[in-house]
């Protein structure tokens, strides 16, 4: 089972940015990199910085003791591609053109549109080499969602999200070549994908050291299943907890390595496994990145797409993984969209802990004030004086979030108010709650009968936020009562 790849125990011992660069006086002059992380369905509490009790995370800790840790960052929104689609895009999912998890034949999800800004394109502008490596889930291979085609130079991994579920897939994606694992036909366990798609993510490092790079690193890890190689990680936690065995998808089972989640004899250790394997992962980045005499020079951000999730043997509950919060995967509360956000950037920012409220969406404007290029039409704002502590920080007037499936759910919170609308796409039939965050963190107070005002403002928010598209009907009915017109015409 992939017993040749070997993971050491890590630890560490264009003018917009030409002015920010010699104001800090950092030590190299050099547009800087950046390296962007993203893990998927990683909780708020699934990191030791984050309060993680039952495991350590010793590589993503130093991160977050070198850099700025945010305890109020969200995602984009509460599941995969749209929460990606927010992130890449600058807009919100009431303005994201993919606002949910929709599967393409034979392979992919549904795509981001053609001529798209995105934040790999604000890099290209900027003279950057660009290339993303794990799970992409935004636009079926060859499709305008195509990673080549939104901006990223060098693609390895994943195209179709659902196969990204197994973590011993028959094939992955070189840009537009499709790369056959034979090691894993017939139900083999040869290569670890995730193993793989990592040492390409460093090759791109080696390969681009001499010039200015955009590194997006989409791991799949701890999405569902649950599944690690045998060697000497998962012995770390063998036999630490104690194990309810999750019966799952197997060999003749009709969604084995599509999608289906294989069975787990020990779903804790292997939990606890994984996320060991990511905080190696990163561990490793920073080394790669120190021997080639690039980390001074390089911005890390480190994040989640999501909150936990409930899948494949998972446990949240027994992991505290939402850290204290309501929710999960697919819920709007502050468990299914609050993630953990870390920034590193040697010399220029400073370490510590902020509160500052942020989200997805704002990593285009900010990577656009870094580089000096256009960031068109986004819901986002620069964190560049955050980051810096130069000039004044704008703060978002509110923050938007949607889902579709359930009966569709969405969530608006200005300030320390909250508002959230169940079985939205149900009209009449809809229900909401409403939640004063800074006394009422884990959302248990529903203040929805008593604060009529504030659920009056936050509703008018809400109403405004979401832009109608038929591609994602959610509020279809409300739309077709408000216009009068036949969705079918549109």
């Amino acid at each position: 089972m992939n017993k040749n790849f070997v993971l050491p125990a890590l630890t560490y011992g264009v003018c917009g940015v030409s002015a920010l660069v010699s104001a800090a006086e950092p030590s190299s002059e050099r547009t800087p990199n950046i390296v962007f992380i993203i893990a998927d369905d990683l909780g708020y509490g699934d990191i030791s910085c984050y309060g993680q009790q039952k495991f350590n995370t010793p590589n993503i800790d130093r991160l977050a003791q070198e850099g700025l840790r945010f305890t109020q960052c969200y995602s984009g929104t509460t599941v995969s591609a749209p929460s990606r689609a927010c992130l890449i895009s600058g807009l919100h999912s009431g303005h994201a053109p993919i606002r949910g998890n929709k599967e393409v034949e034979p392979e992919g999800q549904a795509a981001l549109p053609e001529g798209m800004a995105s934040i790999f394109k604000v890099f290209k502008d900027a003279g950057y080499v660009t290339g993303a490596f794990g799970k992409w889930g935004l636009g079926s291979p060859g499709s305008e969602g195509d990673p080549n085609k939104q901006g990223i130079d060098d693609f390895f991994g994943y195209n179709c999200q659902l196969l990204a579920h197994n973590y011993y897939a028959d094939h992955l994606w070189e840009n537009d070549r499709r790369i056959e694992l034979t090691g894993n036909y017939n139900g083999g366990y040869g290569v670890y994908t995730q193993d793989t798609i990592h040492k390409k993510g460093l090759e791109f490092i080696e390969k681009n050291k001499d010039k200015p790079f955009f590194l997006f690193l989409p791991y799949v890890i701890p999405h569902a299943e649950l599944i690690v190689p045998e060697d000497s990680i998962i012995q770390k936690f063998r036999g630490l907890y104690p194990e309810k065995p999750f019966k799952g998808c197997d060999a003749g089972c009709k969604m084995f390595r599509k999608g289906g989640y294989c069975s787990q004899p020990e779903p804790h250790a292997t939990f606890a496994a994984m996320i060991y394997r990511l905080d190696v992962y990163v561990g490793q980045v920073v080394a790669k990145l120190k021997e080639l005499g690039l980390y001074e020079n390089t911005i890390l951000v480190f994040t989640s797409d999501n909150g936990p999730h409930k899948e494949g043997g998972a446990d949240p509950d027994f992991f505290n993984s939402n850290g204290g919060f309501r929710g999960y995967k697919r819920d709007v509360y502050e468990g299914g969209i609050r993630v953990p956000f870390i920034v590193v950037w040697p010399g220029i920012v400073q370490g510590g802990e902020t509160d500052f409220m942020c989200s997805f969406w704002d990593m285009m404007p900010t990577f656009a004030a870094l580089t000096g290029s256009e960031a068109g039409t986004t819901d986002g704002i620069s964190l560049v004086p955050l980051l810096t502590g130069k000039g004044e920080q704008k703060k978002h007037d509110y923050f938007y979030f949607e889902f579709q499936e359930l009966g569709g759910r969405q969530a608006v919170r200005k300030g320390d108010w909250k508002l959230i609308r169940l079985n939205a796409s149900k009209g009449g039939a809809s229900t909401y709650e409403l939640y004063n965050l800074a006394v009422d963190p884990a959302e248990q107070q529903n203040l929805f009968p008593s604060e009529p005002s504030k659920v009056k403002e936050l509703k008018n928010l809400m109403e405004e936020a979401h832009t109608y598209n038929p591609d994602w009907p959610l509020l279809e009915e409300e739309w077709k009562m408000k216009t009068g017109e036949s969705v079918m015409e549109k």
